[in-house]
């Protein structure tokens, strides 16, 4: 599991960073990536990176303003030539189905493939043997959703040691064993294979928030994540402004995750005024609140490792 940041920037793209797109790699997971928005020019920022467009099974939106989603007709229309073949699902706001309609539509776009619309409301908006997603509303005078993306947990692993002390030896029979099946072996033992069998590793807890204001409904979402990634849109002497334009500071973005009790925190959507240097002072003032913080610049890529005390 691996975030890659294709955009990180705040309102209008800049020499530095694009505008918002976030791809979560799950390629050992589920040979997929899933993208968390899609601002203008996010086709291009795939060009650099290894992230096929064909294998993007998911694209969840977290609001309407045009910074998140401009980029995603262009997405929607090159992906039929770029192997994409299978369904696509794109969640978000009410609205976004008139927005992707429209937007082919009038540009006569024709896509090749399985095009899901689903417009969200809270609570659980996806949910598989692997996954399940979670939407809550945050406060950004538009419609803005915070996405929580749980793993289930994985099966243990399969006890070698322990089944060649017994003198069970390797082959066909390990994978009944792993699977929990009771079996019986050439000797005539019959032994129950859940017993052969570690105890399950936690799966990964990943949260994405849309742009907000500090709110507690992004504490909620966040809660125990292994990764938080969180808007930083002003500085943290710019609380007043933050809250004007319905976003977020450096110091309220740390406040969360050290609330939320997260392990890792990413800083995105900086705005254009933070130029250079600038970006460390910020980082520097999360930090002072949560340690574990970490700056998002475009094409960074970030894994998200399973715990090894599980």
């Amino acid at each position: 599991m691996e975030v890659v940041f294709l955009g990180t920037g705040a309102g209008v793209p800049a020499k530095e960073r694009n505008v918002t797109s976030i791809a979560l790699q799950l390629l050992d997971e589920r040979r997929a990536s899933w993208l968390f928005d899609c601002g203008e020019a996010t086709q291009h920022q795939i060009l650099y990176t290894s992230i096929k467009p064909g294998k993007i099974e998911k694209v969840f939106i977290t609001h309407l303003h045009g910074d998140h989603i401009f980029g995603l007709p262009g997405f929607l229309g090159s992906r039929s030539f770029q192997g994409g073949d299978s369904l696509l699902t794109v969640y978000g706001p009410k609205g976004i189905k008139a927005f992707i309609e429209t937007s082919l539509t009038v540009s006569t776009t024709h896509i090749r493939y399985p095009l899901e619309v689903v417009e969200i409301e809270e609570g659980m908006i996806f949910e598989d043997d692997q996954f399940c997603v979670t939407a809550k509303v945050l406060e950004h005078g538009i419609q803005s959703y915070g996405y929580r993306i749980v793993e289930k947990d994985l099966p243990g692993t399969l006890l070698v040691d322990k089944l060649s002390t017994e003198g069970i030896k390797p082959g066909p029979i390990y994978q009944k064993i792993k699977e929990g099946q009771t079996v019986i072996l050439e000797d005539g033992r019959k032994i129950n294979g859940e017993e052969y069998i570690g105890p399950a590793k936690k799966g990964r807890i990943v949260t994405i928030l849309g742009d907000t204001r500090y709110v507690k409904e992004s504490i909620e979402l966040a809660k125990d994540a292994d990764l938080l990634i969180h808007e930083a849109t002003f500085s943290s002497n710019e609380a007043g402004l933050a809250h004007d334009y319905f976003h977020s500071t450096t110091a309220q973005a740390a406040d969360v995750a050290k609330q939320a009790g997260v392990k890792k925190l990413i800083l995105t959507h900086i705005s254009s005024r933070y130029q250079g240097d600038e970006s460390q002072k910020l980082l520097e003032e999360a930090q002072q609140i949560f340690q574990h913080t970490y700056m998002a610049k475009d094409f960074l890529k970030f894994e998200i490792k399973l715990s090894q005390n599980e």
